[in-house]
């Protein structure tokens, strides 16, 4: 009958609903993932952001190259819908009907298909979209490095042979930036993160495809495929193209990791604030992709570089003619995205690496556990840049084995967790686009295995260029 009667009664009625929906693993208040869970909507917009948005965009032009005007336009557009779908169906499979929470990609898989087969399909490609993107960040980060000290002080360091730093040092020096940030707690306290590498993303994106066009588009290009090549390698190129077009709408396997770090009741479900946030920030991405995309292709046509994409072609064919305050604005953006972007995509193995101290110790990890497993993965992915600087050229053949996780499980998920009437328009749909996915998959690595076998690839070990 006190004051303070009716407000805590309040608060347990509300604790409990939330513990009766949610129950939590016992070691996620301990793991960096879901130990906050105090997001919104605003938080989850600007990890999809910057996470959603990266180099891979400045690429798409390439696949026009090999699709055309037509055919480029349409496999974007339905890669977009096709990607949006299976992102609202993951929201969905977050929240299970007996109340149990999916913060990871891994356990909605093994919930699904079951320990072993769930691992078998899910493992290894999110293994690679995690800790593969922030290897693939670190020869990005520390190309762009030394790309923007050449614009700032201008090539006479290398005319003369005296370029203060090697590749291999600016690497390191991209990867030190990158552990000091990798030293913030969780996924939540990155979210400031987050939003300035959505500005530094949307706004090099901006800049990129604007000045293409204002500086129009270069003499003699063509839109036609010039070199004869026989019927298989054009099969391979379309579908090279399309591969492209895919990797482009990554993060699939950063959704449910991000929605994990929501409150959740039955009142008020996560799925609502997580899919409203995840709206607007993909149309923001599409107001991006779509114009690099297009932009790109009108400006450079086949004379687009196949490496850097459009960040290459700027500083090739319109580096004397702009301005360097621009050049190397647009470089320090994508420097800023880069640090940002490995901070998401890191995330995932930080909590799987401290899942393992917390389930043998069965408790939280001691800061000098957590930090010394952060420098010892930033330490590897260093090592793995500098050891292996040719595996963006395999980025085809394991794109086309990881995506699936984007455009096929999240279909044959929602078939096996919400049992929907059989024959009815969900199942027809996901078993539809689920196979689909699946079919592109294994077409997708047939492309890439025969153009790295026709055409071969250049393989040299730590010897970074």
């Amino acid at each position: 009958m006190t004051p303070l009667a009716s407000p805590m009664k309040k608060a347990m009625a509300s604790m409990q609903g939330y513990l009766e929906f949610t129950k939590l693993n016992p070691h996620d208040e301990w793991l960096p993932i879901t130990e906050s869970r105090n997001g919104n909507a605003f938080y989850a917009a600007f990890h999809t952001l910057s996470s959603g948005i990266g180099i891979q965009a400045l690429v798409l032009p390439l696949a026009f190259t090999a699709l055309g005007w037509i055919w480029g336009i349409m496999s974007l557009s339905i890669f977009f819908v096709w990607q949006m779908y299976t992102l609202w169906l993951l929201i969905h499979l977050h929240e299970s009907p007996s109340g149990a929470r999916y913060s990871r990609y891994l356990w909605l898989s093994i919930a699904t298909f079951g320990e072993k087969l769930g691992k078998f399909m899910t493992l290894v490609p999110t293994i690679y979209l995690s800790s593969g993107t922030c290897i693939t960040l670190v020869m990005i980060g520390g190309a762009t490095f030394k790309l923007l000290f050449n614009t700032i002080v201008g090539k006479s360091w290398e005319d003369h042979n005296e370029t203060p730093l090697s590749m291999i040092e600016w690497y390191l020096v991209f990867t030190c930036v990158a552990v000091v940030l990798a030293q913030l707690p969780n996924l939540n306290s990155i979210a400031g993160v987050s939003l300035i590498g959505a500005i530094a993303s949307v706004s090099y994106c901006t800049i990129i495809w604007v000045v293409s066009i204002v500086e129009g588009r270069q003499s003699g290009i063509s839109y036609e495929q010039q070199e004869e090549v026989s019927r298989i390698a054009r099969v391979c190129d379309v579908l090279n193209a399309l591969g492209i077009v895919a990797f482009a709408f990554r993060g699939h396997n950063l959704v449910l990791e991000i929605q994990g770090t929501m409150p959740s009741s039955q009142k008020h479900p996560s799925r609502i604030p997580m899919w409203k946030g995840v709206k607007y920030s993909y149309f923001i991405i599409a107001m991006c992709l779509f114009p690099l995309a297009i932009g790109g292709y009108w400006a450079y046509g086949n004379l687009m570089p196949t490496t850097g994409g459009m960040l290459t072609a700027l500083y090739k064919y319109h580096g004397h003619s702009t301005s360097r305050a621009i050049l190397g604005l647009t470089s320090m953006l994508v420097i800023i995205n880069s640090l940002t972007s490995f901070q998401i995509y890191a995330m995932p193995v930080f909590d799987n690496l401290e899942l393992r101290y917390v389930t043998k110790m069965n408790g939280p990890c001691p800061w000098w556990v957590r930090a010394g497993s952060r420098i010892f993965f930033g330490c590897l992915a260093f090592f793995v840049a500098v050891a292996l600087p040719f595996l963006p050229s395999l980025a085809g053949l394991i794109g086309g084995i990881a995506l699936p996780v984007t455009l096929a499980y999240p279909c044959f998920m929602w078939i096996v967790m919400k049992k929907p009437d059989r024959y009815s328009k969900m199942w027809w749909l996901n078993w539809i686009l689920g196979c689909l996915g699946m079919t592109l998959s294994v077409l997708l690595v047939f492309g890439a295995v025969w153009t790295i076998v026709t055409r071969g690839i250049a393989i040299h070990f730590f010897h970074p260029k």
